[in-house]
């Protein structure tokens, strides 16, 4: 999903995978997905639909009325979005993962779009085509096991702040997540109050979030300045999601059959 303001931009399949994305593990009754597509207008039908559609592209299995995620590129970004929303960074040596792609070339298109995406769902980022960097400062990071990768580790003679702001948008990065936060804000109080009215809009920006917490290079403090809001988000996400979900079991319950 991206940069969705209201129910009437979700689809079905949509809606569904981001449950089941936000769900751990990734796997629900078909009830509970029904409800949820209920909130945007879906009908029962055309979620059943969809669900039957993404178990024969791969992307779910069914199970004695359950749905699960199985599709590996899924279950990867579920994983970067759990990354993204613990923020967890070991300490920095000053050291930086490199990472040169050889032939890049000489792979079809979709290969090397797939690539991409792998890359950057491993927060590192293109300094030019084929040469990926980032701070040696994730705990196990997983690189795709490709052969036509180099992947190197040293320190840059270039100022390392300097490099990042190169690599990352750092400043509409933080503007976002301001937003996010003042968005969080007005929500928090009605859902607080158990009011089931603003469900479809926080359903929406609880997406958003996520998806803009996936994006987080999750740089050393050394790189960036005081005012870094990632943490801030994460605590403020936090406390909204408990609220959001406690609201969401109440429509669950009202709706059970």
């Amino acid at each position: 999903m991206s940069n969705f303001r209201n129910g009437r931009s979700l689809t079905a399949r949509s809606v569904l995978l981001s449950v089941l994305l936000g769900t751990d593990p990734p796997r629900l009754p078909v009830r509970l997905l029904v409800s949820t597509t209920a909130l945007f207008g879906i009908t029962e039908n055309t979620a059943r639909t969809a669900l039957s559609r993404m178990a024969a592209a791969g992307e779910v299995r069914a199970d004695d009325g359950w749905y699960e995620i199985v599709a590996p590129r899924l279950i990867e970004r579920r994983a970067s979005q759990e990354v993204g929303r613990r923020g967890a960074r070991g300490t920095w040596d000053g050291s930086w993962l490199c990472v040169v792609i050889a032939a890049d070339g000489s792979r079809p298109a979709d290969e090397r779009a797939s690539l991409r995406s792998d890359l950057t769902g491993a927060r590192l980022a293109e300094l030019r085509e084929g040469v990926w960097l980032r701070p040696d400062n994730i705990p196990r990071i997983e690189l795709p096991p490709r052969d036509e990768l180099v992947v190197l580790r040293s320190r840059p003679d270039d100022d390392p702040e300097k490099l990042a702001r190169r690599l990352w948008d750092l400043d509409a990065w933080s503007l976002h997540s301001q937003e996010l936060r003042r968005r969080l804000g007005e929500l928090i109080g009605p859902l607080e109050a158990g009011d089931r009215g603003v469900l479809t809009d926080g359903f929406v920006l609880s997406a958003e979030v996520l998806r803009h917490l996936r994006t987080d290079p999750l740089l050393p403090p050394a790189l960036v300045n005081r005012e870094w809001p990632g943490d801030d988000l994460r605590v403020d996400y936090e406390q909204y999601d408990r609220a959001y979900r406690q609201v969401l079991r109440s429509w669950f319950d009202l709706h059970r059959p």
